[in-house]
């Protein structure tokens, strides 16, 4: 989200492990559940509230494994102060605590220590490599969202730990496939005001890759995409989060090959999250407004490179309008169902995090355009139905 905010110094982690441990919801027993129940408290195995905002999924070897952002009670419960956390289950309704599959340390020099911000992490299996990579967005310690970083993390195994390995701005020194003379040709600075028709026309034309050429794009609220030939993306927030970008990653899911694209240019999206069906690439995203729910966006394309074309807004019925207070995160393929996805969604708690919800909601098409309506209450069978 849109939200520059700093850690109190002190803050105790023993604190902190307490509050890891005493999560909302903790109950005496945990009934099984057979259905989702969007904005609900959904408990773990341990009846404790799941865990893991902002997240993503990975289906691997008949299991689903879901990571999140850790968050903590209070208004510094959106730094991070213990990591990463990773769950799973075998039906989706179902969900085991795995731990903290990647840890935040007590280093004052490193750029994952306590307190600094570990947003939307995502991972993705590579098969040659047989390794399990994350990417995530990483804000430094004390500098607000100025860092703008994407931060690396692998895995042998799918609940971890993830060792770290880095952060980065992304495409240092390199113009986007389409850049044009004129964003080539730009000083990276404006004599415009803030958000004049001028100034808005620089943004487009590249004022903000012109600016970051050096140092490399900013990148902010991100996610992972993998096409059917194993070829992955990193999709993410850039220029302010005026613009979105999209980035091949290397054969090893572990850097970025150069090539990349704009979308939607000063068009202020964040929160991306992308799948594919009968061979057109789908992207959900929301509008830039902080911690506060606002219209879905939805946008196609006929590759991931673009271009990517404005759809209006996925989401029908009551609040459709503010994405059923909510803001995408991910979608789902499940497996072994045919053309059935999930949109998951996060609701937000910005004075209490920890206490953040999960708007998980079944994506069905209508005139071969994905379409999310509101379910108090629904399950996997929904998608064995004629819709």
């Amino acid at each position: 989200m849109c939200l520059f905010k700093k850690l109190s110094a002190g803050l105790l982690l023993g604190a902190v492990l307490s509050a890891g441990c005493t999560m909302i919801g903790n109950n005496n027993s945990k009934e099984i559940s057979e259905s989702f129940k969007p904005g609900e408290l959904w408990l773990d195995s341990d009846s404790v509230h799941i865990n893991a905002h902002g997240g993503g999924l990975l289906y691997h070897e008949g299991t689903y494994y879901w990571y999140g952002e850790h968050k903590t009670s209070g208004r510094g419960g959106n730094t991070s102060l213990l990591g990463l956390r990773c769950y799973s289950s075998e039906d989706l309704y179902n969900w085991k605590n795995e731990g903290i599959a990647l840890a935040s340390v007590d280093d004052p020099e490193s750029e994952i220590t306590h307190g600094c911000v570990m947003e939307r992490p995502k991972v993705i299996y590579n098969a040659t490599t047989k390794q399990f990579v994350m990417w995530f967005h990483l804000e430094l310690k004390g500098q607000g969202y100025a860092a703008a970083r994407t931060a690396l993390a692998v895995s042998d195994t799918p609940t971890g730990p993830f060792t770290y390995v880095k952060s980065t701005r992304v495409n240092a020194n390199v113009w986007p496939l389409d850049a044009s003379q004129v964003m080539k040709s730009h000083s990276g600075e404006t004599k415009y005001d803030w958000w004049t028709p001028e100034w808005r026309k620089e943004v487009e034309d590249g004022l903000f890759v012109a600016l970051n050429f050096k140092e490399g794009q900013m990148s902010r609220d991100m996610t992972l995409f993998v096409d059917d030939d194993g070829t992955a993306y990193h999709i993410h927030s850039a220029e302010e989060n005026l613009t979105l970008h999209i980035s091949e990653l290397t054969p090893d899911y572990k850097d970025f090959t150069g090539k990349w694209i704009r979308v939607a240019p000063g068009g202020h999206n964040e929160a991306p999250a992308v799948f594919k069906h009968q061979d057109k690439y789908y992207m959900i995203t929301s509008g830039c407004t902080g911690w506060d729910p606002n219209e879905a966006r939805l946008m196609v394309a006929d590759s991931m490179m673009g271009p990517w074309k404005y759809m209006g807004n996925p989401c029908q019925g009551k609040d459709a309008e503010l994405t059923f207070h909510s803001q995408s995160t991910y979608i789902l393929p499940v497996a072994g169902k045919k053309d059935a996805f999930i949109f998951m969604g996060d609701r937000w708690m910005p004075r209490n995090p920890i206490d953040g919800r999960y708007i998980w909601l079944p994506v069905i098409f209508e005139n071969n355009l994905p379409v999310i309506k509101w379910y108090d209450q629904w399950d996997l069978s929904f998608f064995d139905k004629e819709i």
